[in-house]
């Protein structure tokens, strides 16, 4: 049973015509837009505060923390009406991240409040993330879900093209707070194009069952459909890589390097402008490249883009670099989404999502904390170098033949 034998027959417009899938695209494109200000502002604030990349660490790994939580987003997204869930999750990052700006503009902001909201930051996206994926399948038809990921994903890297640059400008201008604030008005918006939609879920009917029980269910799903417990174990290790190399990214180019805040945007800028190209490109190559090979190479050569990073120092070597991880990003990341989504059944979607954002990003606060460490007592280009030969060691998971014969299936269908 595909996500789409759920839907009973409710037809669906093709995508271009489908006003519903396009809005929720254009609201995801102001809340990327807020969140790449939020990626360079919310570093710079603990850098003003403490000065110190272990503390970034820190942070970073708070944040992280509420993905162990994932299986009981999962179970809620399940159970409970995913539209209110979303709402919930926007209205109080409005709230939370308005309070910060404004409290580090008066300066009574403390390490120790930024570390708080940090792990509230990270509850919320955990929980919202898993609610909207499980969303997305009620909003298009099945044979448009490889299309819509890979625009949603465009979106992101849209965002990620003309945000940093502008949030550069905002924090070297005005203040980190003032982008913080910016940054939080954007998930209120998120919440009015939320409110538009029709995203209700079917939510789990009979007999009421333990959290436990719907917990496990997730997980049997994923460890007998062996292409997502494959896919999961490779990200595994390559997000453990990754997270070394995001965790020290911004402390890697500010201080180490001596980047300033406008240059450090730019750099992210020309990163989102290749990858914008990789997301549209993704369904091209999906229709000529199967998911194991697209994986694999994307995953191998965004690994080594990172382990390069951390041996060049001038802006143009870096922000070629750069694009090139963010264009492999966005090529594999909607191959991803989909597989997940082709091959749960809809009453299933939120937890098969939250299980294997629970396997694959299990190490991440670790990995956080580890690249705050090793760039606090050896240096931020270690950190990178040593996160980029873990993600191309892990992209050769992705030759497993079970990925080999989702591919075959497809080409039988």
């Amino acid at each position: 049973m595909s996500g789409a034998d759920a839907w009973e027959g409710e037809e669906k417009p093709s995508f271009k015509s489908n006003h519903q899938a396009l809005r929720f695209i254009g609201g995801n494109l102001v809340s990327f837009f807020g969140d790449q200000i939020y990626l360079i502002a919310f570093p710079l604030m603990v850098l003003a505060l403490t000065g110190s990349p272990l503390n970034m660490g820190i942070v970073a790994a708070i944040e992280r923390v509420p993905v162990l939580l994932q299986p009981l987003a999962g179970v809620l997204a399940d159970r409970l009406n995913r539209k209110r869930i979303l709402l919930f999750c926007d209205f109080f990052r409005f709230l939370l991240l308005g309070s910060i700006g404004v409290l580090f503009l008066f300066e009574i902001i403390t390490i120790y409040v930024l570390y708080a909201a940090a792990f509230a930051i990270g509850v919320l996206g955990q929980l919202y993330q898993t609610s909207q994926f499980a969303s997305i399948p009620k909003l298009v038809r099945e044979q448009d879900l490889d299309l819509v990921n890979a625009w949603n994903t465009g979106v992101f890297h849209t965002a990620v093209f003309l945000a940093p640059g502008l949030g550069g400008w905002i924090v070297t201008l005005y203040n980190p707070g003032v982008g913080m604030i910016i940054n939080s008005f954007s998930f209120f918006i998120g919440f009015l194009v939320v409110w538009s939609l029709r995203v209700e879920s079917e939510q789990m009917q009979g007999e009421k069952r333990s959290f436990i029980h719907d917990i496990s269910e997730g997980f049997r799903f994923v460890i007998h459909q062996k292409p997502l417990l494959y896919t999961n174990i490779a990200m595994f290790f390559s997000v453990f890589g990754t997270t070394l190399f995001l965790t020290m990214l911004i402390v890697h180019l500010k201080a180490e390097i001596g980047f300033s805040a406008v240059s450090i945007g730019w750099l992210l800028s020309i990163g989102g402008l290749g990858a914008i190209g990789g997301a549209l490109i993704s369904p091209v190559l999906r229709s000529r490249v199967t998911y194991r090979t697209l994986m694999f190479g994307c995953g191998a050569v965004g690994g080594l883009s990172i382990l390069l990073f951390s041996f060049y120092h001038t802006f143009v070597a870096l922000a070629l670099l750069n694009a090139v991880g963010t264009i492999c990003a966005s090529i594999s990341s909607p191959c991803i989404v989909t597989l997940r989504q082709k091959l749960t059944p809809e009453y299933l979607l939120a937890r098969v999502q939250a299980t294997s954002r629970f396997m694959t990003w299990a190490l991440m606060p670790v990995g956080a904390l580890v690249a705050g460490i090793i760039g606090e007592y050896i240096s931020t280009s270690m950190t990178i170098a040593v996160g980029g030969t873990v993600s191309i060691i892990a992209s050769f998971i992705y030759l497993h033949p079970s990925l080999k014969n989702v591919d075959a299936e497809e080409g039988a269908l």
